[in-house]
Order: C-alpha cells, then sequence, then structure tokens
C-alpha cells in the first residue's frame, strides 16, 4: 500500500494479553528498525567478518530493503538487494530455484459479478465472459523428482490470458508468508532446502537449518501456525484454497484506488490427510496429487475454485489493527467479508508436460491496466525478481514467444533479436518516437495503457521496517485457537515431529521460547512431547494482542458436508456379495464419488453371482492411505484367507488409525479380529448388508473422517 495518509500512531484497538512478557509495551523504534543484525552478531561472538556484497562492499542492513521511508516503496538504487536477488535467483538451471515440483492444466476464467465500479480491468467488466486460463500447483521446497505429499506451502499460480495483456497471480494455498521483506527470501528458502555441507533432506522442513532460521525470526511465527497445521498435507489440489497473499490495488477509469485481496475457494471444499497417512501415501503413489488432478479432468469432473476478493479503502487500511502492507497478516473474513466475484475451472489436461507445465513463466508484475501494486516490501520484491529468474531457467529474453506465455490479444513493440527470437519488428523504424506514421510501427496509448495509481509516498531512504509490522504473535495466536482441539493436536503434533529432527538442543529450545506468545496450552504440548521444560519466554516487541478467533480458518469448521469428488476403496475378495457391491458403487457414485476395486490380484474377483469385476489396484499397490474411506466386501472363506496377510490386514488398520469411515459385509467378522480391531470397532464403523445400510454409511463419509477416534489411536503431543 502505497499511502499518503499516515497509520495511527498506536493500532492497538483490543487490550494486549495478560500472558507473561517482559518487553515494555513501547516499542523502541531503532529495535524494530534493525531486526536481527545485532543479536546475531553477538550470539557468533563478535568475531566475525563482515558481511560484504559480492563486490567486497560491506553490508550495514541485511534484514530490510532500501525504502522511500518505512512504508515506502523499495528503490531500485539498492544494490546490496538487487545482487543478492540477482544472485539468488540465478542459482539454478534448469530446474525452477522454488516451486520447481509443478503440475498444470489449461482452462478458464468467467466473471459472475462485475467490478466495474472499482476497477478498468476489461477481465471484470462483462458477467458471464470467459477468459483462457493456465494453473500451475506445485511444492516449494523440494526438487522436480521430489515427492507429492511433502509437507510444504503450495503454490496455486493462475495466468490469465485478457484481451489487455497476461495477468499472472502468483499466489500460495496459504494467505501469509514467512518473510516481511523480500531481502529475505534468498536465507528463508536457503535455510529450508537440502543442507549445503550433506544435500539432504529433501523436500522436509524436518532440520536444524530451516529451525534455526524460524527461530531467530519471530515474524514468521504466524506462518508457522499455518505450515504446522493441516493446510501443509492437502488431500488434493482441488481440496485446497488459493490466496495472492499481498495487498493489491484495483483503479478505476478516474484514478481512484480500492485495496483488493485475492482468494481461491474450492467448490468441492477443503480436505487434508493425516501425517501418518502422507508418508504412507509418499511410499505408495509419490505422483498422489498429479494423478489425482489428471484422473479428475479426464474423467470430466472437473475441479472448480470461486474467485473472491475482500475490497477496503484507504480508511479501513488506517483503522485495521494490522498493517494491510504486511504479508505475515491476513484480513480475516468475520472483519472483511469475502465477495465471491467469479469462477475458474479446470477443463483441459497439457499435451506436453514440458511445454506447458515446465515452460510456463509466472511474474508477479504482469498485470493488466486497472489491477497495481501496494508498497508491500515482499511483492515489490517479487516484481523485482521473478523476470530475472525466468531469463535464467529459460535462456532468452524471448521466453514471452513461447506459446503458453504469450498473450491472446495482440501486442507490438520495439524489442528485437536476442536468443531464439521468434520474431522481429518489422519496416524502417525499431525506435520510438519515430516520425515515420503508420509505417512507423506502435505507439504510446495514454488513453488506454497501464497507469501506475498516483500516489504520494515521501520519506527518508532507509532500512528499516515499520513499526506496524512489528506484531508478530497475535495474528499466530488467533490462527491457532481458531482451530478445532483436533487440529491443534495436529499442529502440536507437527511441530513435536519437526523439531525432533532438529540436533542442537538449543535451536529446540530457542524455537519452544516462541510458543507461549502464541497459546500456553501449544508450548506445554511441545515441551512435552520433546522431553523439555518450557524455556522462558521470547520477548515480544509488541504484546501479542487476543484477537476474536475466525471460522473461516479452520478446516474442519469449514468442510464441505458431501463425498462428492472423493474416493472409496472397495476391498473385494472372490465370491464378494454382488449385490451389495452394486449397491455401494451405484450409491457413492450417484453423490459424485469414486469407486476402485482393490483385490488380492490385479485381474480382479469373481464375484457371488459370478460375473467378474476387474481391479483397479492390487492389494500390494492399493493401500488404504489411496482412498477417503473404505469398504470391505468378502467371502466367509476368503476372510480366513485374508486373515492371514499382513498387508490385506494393514489396509483395514492403516484406515482405522487414519480416522476414516470404514464399512464391512457381516462375514468379514473373521479378517476383522485377525487385526486386533474387534473390541475397537466404533461408530465410524459400519456393517452393511443392504442398500439402506450402504446409504448410512455415506451419510457418515460426509464428515470425511471421524475424528472422534484419534485421541485412542494416535498419543502424540498429549
Amino acid at each position: 500500500m502505497s499511502t499518503g495518509a499516515t497509520r495511527k500512531s498506536s493500532t492497538k484497538t483490543r487490550s494486549p494479553s495478560t500472558s507473561k512478557n517482559t518487553n515494555s509495551s513501547k516499542t523502541s523504534k531503532t529495535k524494530v528498525a534493525r531486526g536481527k543484525g545485532d543479536e546475531l552478531h553477538q550470539l557468533a561472538g563478535g568475531n566475525i567478518a563482515p558481511l560484504t556484497t559480492q563486490q567486497g562492499i560491506p553490508v550495514s542492513d541485511d534484514q530490510n530493503s532500501l525504502k522511500a521511508g518505512p512504508r515506502g516503496p523499495v528503490l531500485l538504487e539498492d544494490f546490496a538487494f538487487r545482487e543478492k536477488i540477482f544472485h539468488f535467483d540465478h542459482e539454478r538451471i534448469p530446474e525452477r530455484v522454488v516451486h520447481a515440483r509443478g503440475y498444470g492444466a489449461h482452462g478458464y476464467f468467467q466473471l459472475t459479478k462485475s467490478l466495474a465500479h472499482v476497477t478498468r480491468a476489461n477481465i471484470f467488466q462483462r458477467v458471464g465472459e470467459k477468459t483462457e486460463a493456465f494453473v500451475r500447483f506445485s511444492t516449494v521446497a523440494g526438487s522436480k523428482g521430489s515427492f507429492d505429499l511433502a509437507r510444504d506451502v503450495r503454490g496455486f499460480a493462475v495466468k490469465l490470458y485478457t484481451k489487455e495483456g497476461n495477468w499472472d497471480l502468483v499466489g500460495n494455498n496459504i494467505p501469509v508468508f514467512f518473510i516481511q521483506d523480500a531481502i529475505k527470501f534468498p536465507d528463508v528458502i536457503h535455510a529450508v532446502k537440502p543442507e549445503p555441507d550433506r544435500e539432504f533432506p529433501q523436500a522436509q522442513s524436518a532440520h536444524d537449518n530451516f529451525w534455526d532460521f524460524i527461530s531467530l525470526t519471530p515474524e514468521s511465527m504466524h506462518m508457522i501456525m499455518w505450515i504446522m497445521s493441516d493446510r501443509a498435507i492437502p488431500r488434493s489440489f482441488r481440496f485446497m484454497e488459493g490466496f495472492g497473499v499481498h495487498t493489491f490495488r484495483f483503479v478505476d477509469a478516474k484514478g481512484k484506488s480500492t485495496f483488493v485481496k485475492f482468494h481461491w475457494k474450492p467448490k468441492l471444499g477443503l480436505q487434508s490427510v493425516a501425517w501418518n497417512e502422507a508418508v504412507k501415501i509418499n511410499g505408495a503413489d509419490p505422483d498422489f496429487h498429479r494423478r489425482d488432478l489428471w484422473d479428475a479432468i479426464s474423467s470430466g469432473n472437473f475441479p472448480e475454485w470461486d474467485l473472491g476478493v475482500q475490497l477496503f479503502d484507504q480508511k479501513f487500511a488506517d483503522d485495521f489493527e494490522f498493517d494491510v502492507l504486511d504479508p505475515t497478516k491476513i484480513i480475516p473474513e468475520e472483519v472483511l467479508p469475502v465477495q465471491i466475484v467469479g469462477r475458474l475451472v479446470l477443463d483441459r489436461l497439457v499435451d506436453n508436460f514440458f511445454a506447458h507445465t515446465e515452460q510456463v513463466a509466472f511474474c508477479t508484475q504482469n498485470v493488466p491496466p486497472g489491477i497495481d501494486f501496494s508498497n508491500d516490501p515482499l511483492l515489490q520484491g517479487r516484481n523485482f525478481s521473478y523476470l530475472d529468474t525466468q531469463l535464467k531457467r529459460l535462456g532468452s529474453p524471448n521466453f514471452t514467444y513461447l506459446p503458453v506465455n504469450a498473450p491472446r490479444c495482440p501486442f507490438a513493440n520495439f524489442q528485437q533479436d536476442g536468443h531464439m527470437a521468434t520474431r522481429n519488428p518489422t519496416g524502417r523504424a525499431n525506435y520510438e518516437p519515430n516520425s515515420w506514421g503508420v509505417a512507423g510501427g506502435p505507439r504510446e496509448h495514454p488513453d488506454n495503457g497501464f497507469k501506475s495509481f498516483a500516489a504520494s509516498d515521501e520519506g527518508e531512504k532507509q532500512r528499516t521496517r515499520p513499526e506496524s509490522f512489528a506484531d508478530h504473535y497475535s495474528q499466530a495466536r488467533m490462527f491457532y485457537r481458531s482451530q478445532t482441539p483436533i487440529e491443534q493436536k495436529h499442529i502440536a503434533d507437527a511441530l513435536v515431529f519437526e523439531l525432533s529432527k532438529v540436533e542442537h538442543l538449543h535451536i529446540r529450545k530457542r524455537m519452544v521460547s516462541h510458543l507461549p506468545n502464541i497459546d500456553s496450552t501449544l508450548a506445554a504440548q511441545v515441551a512435552k512431547g520433546l522431553g523439555i521444560d518450557v524455556p522462558e519466554q521470547a520477548e515480544a516487541l509488541i504484546p501479542p494482542m487476543d484477537v476474536p478467533t475466525s471460522e473461516a480458518l479452520s478446516i474442519i469448521l469449514r468442510g464441505p458436508k458431501s463425498f462428492k469428488g472423493r474416493k472409496l476403496g472397495i476391498f473385494a475378495s472372490d465370491g464378494a456379495d454382488a449385490r451389495l457391491v452394486a449397491s455401494l458403487i451405484s450409491t457413492f457414485e450417484k453423490e459424485g464419488a469414486t469407486c476402485e476395486i482393490v483385490a488380492p490380484k490385479i485381474a480382479g474377483v469373481i464375484l457371488s453371482d459370478g460375473r467378474q469385476l476387474v481391479a483397479k489396484q492390487k492389494i500390494d499397490g492399493g493401500p488404504s492411505v489411496l482412498y477417503d474411506a473404505v469398504a470391505l466386501i468378502f467371502s466367509e472363506e476368503q476372510a480366513n484367507v485374508l486373515a492371514k496377510d499382513a498387508v490385506s490386514k494393514d489396509f483395514l488398520r492403516d484406515a482405522f488409525a487414519h480416522c476414516k469411515f470404514v464399512a464391512y459385509s457381516p462375514r468379514v467378522q473373521s479378517f476383522i479380529a485377525a487385526a486386533g480391531l474387534s473390541d475397537e470397532l466404533d461408530e465410524g464403523c459400519f456393517e452393511i448388508s443392504s442398500s439402506q445400510t450402504v446409504s448410512s454409511f455415506l451419510k457418515a463419509c460426509r464428515e470425511l473422517r471421524y475424528w472422534r477416534r484419534e485421541p485412542s489411536v494416535d498419543f502424540d503431543a498429549q
């Protein structure tokens, strides 16, 4: 946000928490601005070589980019940031430095509500009009060959081929980020990537370098709550949200600005997997998310998202208790509702992965007239960085001519030559202005061309952050307390798991010291899980506030209440009740779900009526982790045989341990006993023998998980 207005001197509209905090409520501006440099120097013992640029110039501040005033735009003259991000962008070839493992599909965006009153952007004018789109989903930390179910942020990048040029809304499935200033982006990615001396672990954050950086970077605490939650292990691309992360601007025909935050909301609702389940999915099918998207589009079950916007003016921005330029903060939907204005549909698979998914180039600076940027320092840095990245990765400034990157509208300029130039301006003129008339080529278009919002910024050149960015814990607390008890348990479990992989005790303790600022119960659970006492509470620059919780932040509270788009695994044997199998398939497919047959042999089974049923999976390759619910339909004879097979018993035991709904035919009792679950069956387990009992099973499956079972099957962080 580029603001002529000045934020209020105090943004606290609610009382600070009464939890222990040794910091004064009067924040030192110098301390906020300087960040961690002095403290890190002390940690190193004081005897440390000065940090310099590649040219040997000592760096005074490696925590903040150079801005025009605390909340002003990042300045082009910041050579230290420019060199740092330039070098980072060029570290990998040809694989992306981040978001290397991705999967994409074609589709369209259709406007359902006009926004002509707030933006001149052509794409938001006419209800019903469709705009071609390409979407790439990705993990962040892993290499191109890593597995899909890493605990990680997911990229949600959308390229919209509008009539006024390409608009790249390059977002994530989490609405906040680890850092506030782009100068720290190389550091957070270096920290989470495989440690450079050993090149492992791959696609994992459970190691010393990551948690060392995070524990020294309190601004990351809100993001850590998200990344340790179930949001970081989504069941499918189809079941996750997307966010533009930053505050952008809409600009209307008269030059008036309205701030906007973008949201993608899945029509099929949110869903994630359990951590133990994710680990096993990665072994059973490391392409789980890719396959899911491919299968859905191939079968005509086109994934769909609503586009929502949060619109607000300068007064709201000034009055809101957190800074809307801070990318580690959100505006809760209860405070500012999300308006649904369009829908995104993916209806076409790529016909060549490299030509489309691998070569697609997203740049945050690609916006059409009517959309503009705020002074969010992370967004400003991304705008500067992405073009460098594409140049290095694709090898030429002419990457824009690749079909997946080329605009669908007419385009013309005087840019010429370069490696792999597939088109050049023709005629005599290759410069502007010129006096050759029509033959002189394209000209500026003052009326319809892109115009930046005429913001008024002023301030001293300085490396700093505003005091309004200094509250690092209040929204982390809000997120944690907005979760259901089972989701809170998962966050504690994740922190215990991740920190248990950290070899150095002082890093574990330093990280746990931040948790009392978020929630004392969470801190106690994590400390207990690690076998340590809760350390002295980390000092907060601004005492955390108790802000209202937000139901929109919980996956479970916003569940879909439908089994549509999900998958039922039917483990069947020879002699299985044909009528029961048919009832399951017809009932669940009518709901919009998919049914897959799992059998002892891939050739399938002979049902009770003599009909052969072909299997989709052999039991050894089709574990229950691949399904959202399971049903076991055996003959009595085969139940006794399968009771001796460890893999078959694991199918049931895992489904039960992962809190899935389980159905079984009456003749499966001996198998259940052999799996050791006869005395464990609960209300999430259904004996089915008729169409009525099948319907009852489906009704239960709409809850997706029987979470009441978890306390009896998983004792982590309790």
